[in-house]
């Protein structure tokens, strides 16, 4: 069956006119006009002017890095908005459904309630992979969106590149592949597969490899008729100047963020053998992420243990098939040095 986008998106979304903003019918990168369209302020402070709507400087720098065009991104403050934009566009409320793969980002959930939309959950197996055939015998005609997050949180593996695959060649809906940690993992992820499949969705972040948790930028990439249809119901001015300023500011400065991505790795190594050492660490999870899953001996102890001493860590032991785990994110040399000094202490 061929894939249909248009049966997906939502009745009131595919007949909405969008909101069209005064920096949407002229904009300009920095000419001698004289603006007195947008009822701004008219004194220069640097922000005192509407940001560009659709961030075309840092949408064209990267889409020349990762060789796409601009018409295949959309640009989200955080990617929990881009997330969001794909419920509302695509999801009828109270009548369709996604489906989700816990242990997973507990903000496919959220969103999903905030939306009034079904969440189906399929557990993954015991090794964290992909249940395919549970998965497939969960989708029914109102089933509009699957979400994977690889590499995974909260347990840090990537997902068969085969069932991903397979699931896209198999389901009719969109499948988004949340890929906010690929910048740790040896693969290199989805973004070169639009072609080959109009149904998929990527999405990635700002807030990890890139070290701007602070900004909030996330980033959807998709087939040019998919970014139409998001376009068309995200707010008008989603991303502040600053935002596209500093981001801007950070890739071009890739040097730096290679640095610490190297080092970021280096590190995980190290603490991935340095963990193994701890009596009261029973397992580590492999990880293609700047985070390590552990199985403790009593995670709610360990926890309140090493809180007490100074460092926080994420107690995951609430999430389905993790009993009695911590997760370590990867500090600096010394902020890890000094997590395996309480470690080893307790």
């Amino acid at each position: 069956m061929k894939f249909d986008l248009n049966r997906l998106v939502r009745e009131n979304v595919r007949e909405l006119k969008p909101y069209s903003s005064a920096r949407d019918e002229y904009f300009s990168d920095g000419s001698k006009m004289v603006f007195i369209d947008a009822n701004e302020s008219p004194y220069s402070n640097g922000i005192n002017r509407y940001p560009d709507p659709q961030q075309r400087e840092l949408k064209t720098h990267l889409a020349q890095t990762f060789s796409l065009s601009p018409a295949n991104i959309l640009l989200g403050n955080g990617s929990d908005e881009v997330l969001d934009l794909i419920f509302r566009a695509f999801c009828e409320p109270h009548t369709d459904n996604i489906i989700t793969m816990p242990p997973t980002y507990g903000m496919y959930k959220v969103l999903a309630g905030i939306n009034a939309i079904e969440n189906r959950e399929v557990l993954l197996t015991e090794s964290f992979e992909l249940d395919v055939d549970k998965i497939l015998e969960s989708i029914n005609s109102n089933t509009k969106v699957i979400l994977l997050c690889s590499p995974n949180n909260p347990t840090g593996n990537s997902f068969s590149v085969t069932h991903i695959e397979y699931l896209l060649n198999n389901f009719q809906g969109l499948i988004v592949v949340d890929e906010a940690y690929i910048d740790f993992a040896t693969k290199s992820g989805w973004l070169n597969r639009f072609g080959q499949f109009p149904n998929l969705i990527v999405t990635r972040t700002f807030s990890k490899a890139y070290g701007m948790a602070g900004l909030r930028l996330g980033v959807c990439y998709a087939s040019e008729d998919i970014i139409t249809i998001l376009n068309r119901i995200k707010p008008p001015y989603n991303v502040n100047e600053l935002t596209q300023r500093k981001a801007l500011q950070m890739l071009q400065n890739t040097a730096l963020i290679e640095e610490q991505i190297t080092e970021i790795l280096a590190e995980r190594d190290r603490m991935v053998r340095q963990l193994a050492e701890i009596n009261f660490i029973n397992k580590i999870y492999p990880t293609d992420a700047n985070f390590i899953l552990v199985k403790v001996d009593d995670a709610d102890k360990r926890y309140k243990e090493i809180l007490e001493s100074g460092v926080v860590v994420r107690n995951r032991s609430t999430q389905p098939l993790c009993d009695n785990t911590l997760r370590f994110t990867i500090g600096t040399p010394k902020e890890n040095e000094t997590l395996l000094k309480i470690l080893n202490s307790l």
